[in-house]
């Protein structure tokens, strides 16, 4: 039988902060200030710059380009914090300069830009269009659709058909999902997987939200999902490699099979579908194991990478604040010894500063949102 004690069917959202003893005043200021110091704060941290009247972006400050991430992790921000204006500008700007109008690609996202709109890649990296569809769907239901482009819901649904749909009435391209796995490719044209990108808990809401006629394959993607996570992560160690293969073994292409950056989203995304929806005890005995894990090795920086099974390879992560900001995220679904460690030491943890900052703090302000209740549900 299907749990019903996530915040989806309660509408209670944790606030961890305050279970473990900080002011509900201090939580506030601490996501405010965190907001402020991304869109709006010294060079040193912001990552959101408007353009001109009526768009704006998220620039990967490391890079120093614009991501189909950052944009849809901006959007989800804008919608999390009630903020429309900068939820639009960043909407224009995606859909004036990253929407893909021709060729196999077309309807997707181009997933890296420069600045001024000219294009680094001519195709889509799909965590970018899934979070793009989330948010759109939130902001249709929190702030209502309007004209378009900004007929939030319509334009969620027509995302979804494409990426389930493409080149099935014969034209060029394929589609984001694997169609006899229901499993997320790591990019169209290949036939692996990135397991950092595997979010049942938004499938579960594709499901009710994305076109009637395909209910049925999202409600099956959130359960394939689910499953593919366990083979993805290491049974002892809880690690997951950044490409993993459908069976779950890790995919070194490029040498991304071990645990590294994209990584690091894997516990966070874990614990959220835990929070929304409690639908597999498995999750927490998944984020029990990162922590042990990360709690044996030292709470804090510096981390290092790993293979899966823990063997370390002797360089240093290169965001280790996203790093520990996803194992206290874990927090959602642990019930372990580790659970309060990792929750101080995250509250004390300061912001990233500097040039290679972007995706730290991008995962700083989810764990925030998550960890103060503030990473919300938005129905209709």
């Amino acid at each position: 039988m299907k749990k019903t004690e996530g915040a989806y069917y309660t509408g209670c959202y944790r606030n961890l902060f305050k279970e473990f003893g900080y002011a509900e005043s201090e939580i506030n200021a601490k996501v405010e200030k965190t907001w402020n110091a991304l869109f709006y704060g010294d060079e040193e941290t912001r990552i959101y710059f408007p353009v001109g009247d009526d768009a704006g972006y998220i620039l990967d400050t490391g890079y120093l380009d614009v991501r189909t991430e950052g944009m849809s992790y901006g959007m989800m921000f804008c919608v999390q914090m009630d903020k429309k204006e900068e939820f639009d500008r960043i909407w224009t700007w995606a859909k004036r300069y990253m929407e893909i109008k021709e060729g196999r690609h077309a309807g997707y996202f181009a997933w890296s830009l420069n600045p001024d709109g000219t294009r680094r890649s001519q195709g889509p990296a799909p965590d970018g269009e899934e979070f793009f569809a989330m948010a759109l769907f939130f902001a249709s239901h929190r702030w209502g659709d309007g004209p378009e482009p900004y007929d939030y819901s319509r334009q969620a649904r027509e995302l979804l058909r494409i990426c389930v749909h493409k080149g099935e009435d014969g034209s060029e391209g394929r589609p984001i999902w694997d169609p006899e796995t229901k499993l997320i490719r790591f990019v169209p044209d290949v036939d692996f997987t990135d397991p950092s990108y595997h979010l049942p808990h938004f499938y579960e809401l594709f499901s009710l939200w994305a076109s009637p006629e395909d209910s049925i394959f999202w409600a099956g993607a959130a359960k394939a999902s689910r499953e593919y996570l366990k083979k993805a992560c290491h049974p002892v160690t809880g690690l997951a490699p950044e490409y993993a293969n459908y069976d779950g073994t890790p995919n070194h292409y490029n040498g991304h099979g071990d645990f590294f950056s994209d990584s690091y989203r894997v516990a966070g995304n874990i614990a959220l579908d835990y929070a929304w929806f409690q639908a597999d005890d498995w999750a927490r005995e998944e984020a029990n194991r990162i922590q042990a894990f990360f709690g044996e090795r030292g709470l804090t920086p510096p981390y290092l990478k790993y293979r899966i099974d823990g063997t370390p390879l002797g360089e240093e992560a290169f965001h280790p604040v996203g790093l520990l900001a996803m194992n206290a995220m874990a927090s959602l679904a642990a019930d372990g010894p580790h659970v309060k460690a990792f929750i101080d030491a995250f509250w004390q943890a300061p912001l990233c500063t500097g040039r290679r900052c972007y995706y730290d703090n991008c995962l700083y302000l989810f764990s925030l949102l998550a960890l103060s209740g503030r990473y919300r549900i938005w129905k209709p």
